[in-house]
């Protein structure tokens, strides 16, 4: 399952040394997770389960499309991303930017063309969808250019209803479910609210009524509760917006930092108060509930244009398995650019992106709370050649939890 081969070196490469100390360290921890994977499973009672997240960058530029690429078997895109999910075989993984399709049409197609297909198939019983702000009309110009309409004025942006929406697939009954999709931005206590650098009043990019419509969510917060044995464990699922793709107002930057944060005050007692769910039910996280945040957060606790993920690493009970591969770390020497100037280890990398900035970065997290025990983790990134690496610029994570 890990990859710990290293791609041949190219006449005259070598390490930069700002790297060598990663690649030591990313080497033994291979060495260490692979001895984990060959360690006969605990004399636990139930069997660790398997928690995971996954980018696959299965949306379409227009609407509808993507439920006619999964109506047949011959998407090789699809086709990759099933792969890669029947190599790792979560018990329960998100599936981020897969487009919404109401009624659930286009994840029953997922399953039954792809997972179920194939020489490993996978079956999930259990599938959580909802509608997302990404490409639903606010009415209102939010990116101030002087027009309204089209997907930089969308709720979140999108050129149509549902486009980079979510999925939740699972062995394990999902049996409640609290969605945040409509919680206002502005009802966030000392929210990071832009401001337009054209004027001298602060916090003031959006108006008062588009700050009384505007959402916090660029796609939704999901909180699902999953019944594992006798526990059960919350599912903590989002997809906050990439911090870039504005001006100096930062207005994607600073959403970005309270979707995050969100999370965040929602966990940790005394702190989610405000907070409000899409049936008016207020209130964050009972305390000493089990839950596992995760997610494509578009942030990295140390590089890019957003640092904002530390919020979540360092809440209440969050254990970080510092999930990882050779794979990042082969990709980050073999691309070099912005990789060779980044303070953390690209053995945690889950995302490759474009070389000269940001570099690869680790934007993806499964990070449960305390008393699960994580047992192993890490992040499918193949070291040679595999269509996963085509299918999407995201990474698997997935982490082994004794529930």
């Amino acid at each position: 399952m890990l990859d710990t081969g290293h791609p041949a070196d190219p006449p005259g490469a070598r390490i930069p040394p700002i790297l060598e100390g990663f690649v030591k360290r990313a080497v033994l921890a291979a060495l260490l997770i692979t001895a984990a994977l060959l360690t006969p499973a605990t004399a636990a009672a139930d069997p660790p389960v398997r928690f995971a997240t996954f980018n696959t960058s299965l949306n379409r530029p227009a609407e509808g499309q993507l439920l006619a690429d999964l109506s047949t078997p011959d998407d090789p895109q699809a086709r990759a991303i099933a792969d890669a999910i029947q190599r790792i075989r979560p018990d329960v993984v998100l599936l981020n930017e897969f487009d919404h399709v109401p009624g659930g049409a286009a994840v029953e197609a997922f399953r039954t063309n792809y997972l179920q297909r194939g020489k490993n198939p996978i079956d999930y019983p259990y599938a959580f969808t909802a509608p997302v702000n990404t490409g639903v009309p606010s009415g209102f110009d939010l990116n101030n250019d002087g027009v309204v309409g089209g997907p930089d004025d969308a709720f979140g942006f999108g050129e149509f209803p549902g486009q980079y929406g979510m999925v939740v697939l699972s062995k394990h009954p999902i049996e409640e479910v609290r969605t945040f999709q409509h919680f206002r931005w502005a009802d966030m206590p000392g929210a990071k609210l832009p401001d337009d650098p054209r004027t001298p009043e602060p916090a003031d990019w959006y108006s008062p009524e588009e700050l009384r419509h505007l959402r916090l969510s660029s796609k939704s917060h999901w909180d699902l509760s999953i019944r594992i044995g006798g526990e059960t464990v919350h599912l903590l699922a989002s997809h906050p917006t990439p911090p870039n793709f504005d001006g100096p107002e930062d207005r994607n930057g600073l959403r970005n930092h309270d979707e995050i944060r969100f999370w965040a005050d929602y966990v940790t007692p005394g702190r989610g108060d405000y907070i409000y769910d899409d049936t008016g039910t207020t209130g964050g996280l009972p305390e000493g509930e089990r839950f596992v945040i995760v997610g494509d957060q578009n942030s990295d606790p140390l590089d890019g244009d957003s640092t904002a993920a530390q919020l979540l690493l360092n809440a209440p009970r969050v254990v970080d398995p510092l999930p990882g591969s050779i794979g990042g770390v082969a990709a980050a020497l073999r691309q070099g650019g912005a990789n060779t100037q980044h303070r953390g280890n690209p053995f945690h990398d889950t995302g490759d992106f474009n070389d000269e900035a940001p570099g690869n970065l680790r934007v993806d997290y499964v990070l449960p709370s305390w008393p699960l025990k994580p047992l192993r983790s890490g992040v499918f990134w193949p070291t040679g050649e595999h269509p996963v690496t085509e299918a999407s610029d995201h990474r698997m994570v997935w982490v082994d939890l004794l529930v």
